[in-house]
């Protein structure tokens, strides 16, 4: 039986305090990893999840960041490695969100706005935290996509068109660092049940769940399983690749 350990790891969770961020970190931390819960609003989640991960027996961290900022990435960064050290792994998972429209009623601020929040996050993330991943010639960078983007559904154009603008700088970032012995991955959740639809008793979605050949909506937990594999170091060979983790809603094709 093989375990996924990444003790004395440490990890970075963007949106760590999300509704699937959320049990990345729990995930993360069982595994035995440190982790750094990067909120942007919600100090109070962040808090009580670092309470939550502490009782398991691993150190953490929250940390207040704009990841679509340079300066605010640059303070991350500096409170990171002064506080808890050189991250190995980066789970890339916030994301901004607006109000879905089609393509001539959508506001021109929401494709900037997605813009930042998916393909900026990642640039921003890979240029303060990677040339130290590059000195220990080891790093997992995960990114969080979505089904969405290979589906183009309407109303969803502007959430798209970033989440494929970040495939883009993800897949060269791969080729570009992979002589260091760094793997760069994304999964790609569907509609997931999270701790939000548990609380409201809205898991289940019939009209949803007929197009997904598993015929059900996926949970957090089997998303951050994917994410848990991609930082452990039975995913060492694996990179550049893009996951769904969505019951087979959206296929890629080779």
């Amino acid at each position: 039986m093989m375990n996924i350990d990444l003790s004395g790891k440490l990890a970075v969770v963007t949106g760590g305090t999300g509704e699937l961020g959320q049990e990345m970190v729990r995930t993360l931390a069982r595994c035995g990893a440190n982790v750094v819960i990067q909120y942007l609003r919600n100090k109070d989640k962040a808090s009580q999840l670092l309470e939550e991960i502490e009782a398991l027996g691993v150190r953490g961290l929250t940390v207040r960041a704009d990841v679509t900022q340079l300066e605010s990435v640059t303070i991350m960064h500096r409170t990171v490695l002064s506080t808890a050290g050189s991250p190995d792994i980066l789970v890339n998972n916030a994301v901004s969100q607006y109000k879905w429209m089609s393509v001539l009623e959508q506001d021109l601020q929401d494709y900037e706005d997605q813009f930042r929040s998916c393909v900026l996050h990642n640039v921003l993330m890979a240029k303060l935290f990677v040339p130290g991943m590059i000195k220990k010639r080891y790093g997992r960078i995960i990114a969080v996509s979505t089904e969405c983007a290979m589906e183009a559904l309407p109303t969803q154009s502007a959430y798209a068109a970033g989440k494929r603008g970040m495939d883009g700088v993800l897949r060269v970032l791969a080729r570009e660092v992979g002589e260091h012995q760094i793997t760069v991955n994304q999964v790609a959740p569907g509609w997931t049940i999270s701790d939000r639809d548990r609380r409201k008793g809205t898991e289940r979605n019939a009209e949803y769940e007929k197009k997904v050949p598993l015929r059900r909506r996926g949970t957090d937990q089997e998303v951050a399983n994917v994410v848990a594999f991609l930082a452990s170091d039975l995913a060492s060979y694996v990179t550049g690749a893009y996951i769904p983790v969505c019951g087979g809603t959206v296929m890629p094709a080779i």
